[in-house]
C-alpha cells in the first residue's frame, strides 16, 4: 500500500488522469442502470426516394444476323476478320466454285438442246400444214370428179386417208412443239438453279456492320444439305444495344415500359449507364421453382464502349420521389431492446401492422418516444414520411453495444 502512495505521489499527473477515467466510466455505468449498449440515431433529411428492381443480364446487339452458307464446298477465301467493319453487299468468302460452274455449263448445253427440239417441231409443223392444205384440196377435188362418176370410190378413200394422215402428221408436230416448249422452261428453270447456287458460292454481307464472329478459314468444308451452316455474325448497329435482363416473377409487376434503368458492368465497375425499359417479354423462363421474365432494355453506345456478352447489373427504377421529406429504412423497422419500450413486443407487433412508427430519443437516453408517423414510396435505403416527422430531427435506427472500456460495436 505504502508503494502505491508513494508511486501516486512521485506521479500526480498521470494519477489524476486515472483517476479521472475511472470517475466517468463509473458514472457512466451507474447513469445507464448498468446497460452495456446505446442507441444510434440519425437525422430526418429532405431528398430524393428511389425504388429499384434489381436484375442482371446480357449485353446484346440491336440486331444481329447470322450469314451461312446455302451451297456444300470449300472455303477457299476469306476476306474479313472479327470486328472488320462491312458494307452491305461486301464480299465475305468465296467456297469452291468448281461443281456449281460445271452445272451450269450442263443446264446451258440443256437449254440449247431443248431450242434446237422446238425449232425442229416447229419446221414439222409447217411441213405438215403444208401437206394437210395439199390433201385438202386433194380431197375436195376428188369428192367433185366423184360425184360425176369419174372416179371411183376407192379412189376418194385414198384421198381420205391421205388428208387424215397429214393431220395427224401435224397435231404430232404440234405436240412435240409444245414438248419442246416444256423442255426449253424446265431448262431454263434448271439454268436459273445451277446460276444461284454458282452466286452463292461468293457470301455477301447482307448489311452494313461489323463482325463479331468468324467460325470459317479457308480449307474448311461446310455442308449444307440438311441445314445452312453458319459462317459469320454480323452486328449490324452496335452504336444502339440491348440488355436482355432476367426479373423475378415477385418484382415483374412493378416493371412498365419507358421507365428509366442504371446498369454496371463488370469492365467499368465504378461507372453507371443508362437505359429505358422497351420491351415486356410475355413469355415465362423457368428454372426449378424460379419463374422469371425477360426485360429488354435499349442503351445508348455511341461511345462504343460496351461489348457483346458483358453481364449487366441492373437496377430498374420503378418509383422515383424527389425532394420529400425522408428517413432511413432502419428507422422504420426499428424496435427498442425489450427492457425499454415500456410495453409488451406482441403489442407492438399487432400495432405495427396497421400503423408505421419510428422511435426518437427522449432526454432519458434508454427511454425512446414512438412516433406514428404515414409512409409513402419505400426505396432501398430511405421511405418517403408524408406526415408526422420535418427535417432536422433524429430518429433511432439501431442500437450497439458498448464494452467496459468504453469501445463500441454495432447490433
Amino acid at each position: 500500500m505504502g508503494r502505491i502512495l508513494d508511486w501516486i505521489k512521485s506521479h500526480k499527473i498521470i494519477s489524476a488522469i486515472i483517476a479521472l477515467v475511472m470517475l466517468l466510466a463509473i458514472s457512466s455505468f451507474f447513469s445507464s442502470g448498468g446497460r452495456d449498449y446505446e442507441y444510434v440515431a440519425e437525422d430526418v433529411t429532405e431528398g430524393e426516394v428511389t425504388r429499384v428492381v434489381s436484375a442482371s443480364g446480357t449485353l446484346r446487339a440491336l440486331n444481329t444476323i447470322n450469314v451461312g452458307a446455302e451451297v456444300s464446298g470449300q472455303i477457299t477465301a476469306v476476306y474479313v476478320d472479327f470486328n472488320s467493319p462491312v458494307q452491305a453487299g461486301q464480299l465475305l468468302a468465296e467456297i469452291d466454285a468448281t461443281r456449281p460452274r460445271a452445272q451450269v455449263t450442263q443446264a446451258r448445253a440443256q437449254v440449247s438442246l431443248a431450242r434446237a427440239s422446238l425449232a425442229q417441231a416447229e419446221a414439222a409443223i409447217i411441213r405438215s400444214t403444208t401437206d394437210v392444205e395439199v390433201q385438202t384440196r386433194e380431197f375436195a377435188r376428188r369428192t367433185e370428179l366423184a360425184e360425176s362418176g369419174f372416179v371411183s370410190a376407192a379412189g376418194l378413200d385414198q384421198a381420205e386417208n391421205a388428208l387424215g394422215a397429214a393431220k395427224a402428221a401435224l397435231s404430232t408436230a404440234e405436240a412435240q412443239a409444245q414438248s419442246a416448249r416444256a423442255q426449253i422452261a424446265q431448262s431454263q428453270a434448271q439454268l436459273q438453279s445451277a446460276e444461284l447456287d454458282l452466286s452463292r458460292t461468293r457470301i455477301i454481307a447482307p448489311t452494313s456492320g461489323v463482325v463479331i464472329d468468324k467460325l470459317v478459314e479457308p480449307g474448311t468444308t461446310v455442308a449444307a444439305n440438311f441445314q445452312t451452316p453458319n459462317l459469320f455474325t454480323i452486328a449490324a448497329d452496335t452504336s444502339r444495344m440491348q440488355v436482355e435482363a432476367s426479373v423475378d416473377e415477385a418484382d415483374i409487376g412493378q416493371v412498365r415500359e419507358g421507365q428509366s434503368v442504371r446498369f454496371s458492368v463488370d469492365s467499368y465497375p465504378e461507372e453507371e449507364f443508362e437505359a429505358i425499359v422497351q420491351q415486356i417479354r410475355q413469355s415465362a423462363t423457368q428454372s426449378g421453382t424460379a419463374v422469371s421474365y425477360l426485360v429488354i432494355l435499349d442503351v445508348d453506345n455511341s461511345d462504343g464502349r460496351l461489348l457483346t456478352g458483358m453481364t449487366a447489373n441492373v437496377d430498374i427504377i420503378t418509383g422515383l420521389n424527389t425532394g420529400v421529406v425522408r428517413v432511413p429504412v432502419a428507422a422504420t423497422r426499428f424496435l427498442p431492446r425489450e427492457q425499454d419500450r415500456g410495453e409488451s413486443s406482441s403489442e407492438d407487433g399487432a400495432e405495427q401492422t396497421k400503423q408505421a412508427y419510428v422511435w426518437v430519443p427522449g432526454d432519458d437516453p434508454y427511454a425512446p418516444t414512438r412516433l406514428p408517423v404515414e409512409t409513402g414510396l419505400e426505396g432501398e435505403d430511405y421511405v418517403e414520411i408524408t406526415s408526422g416527422l420535418e427535417p432536422g430531427q433524429k430518429v433511432i435506427v439501431r442500437s450497439r453495444n458498448v464494452t467496459g472500456d468504453g469501445a463500441q460495436s454495432g447490433s
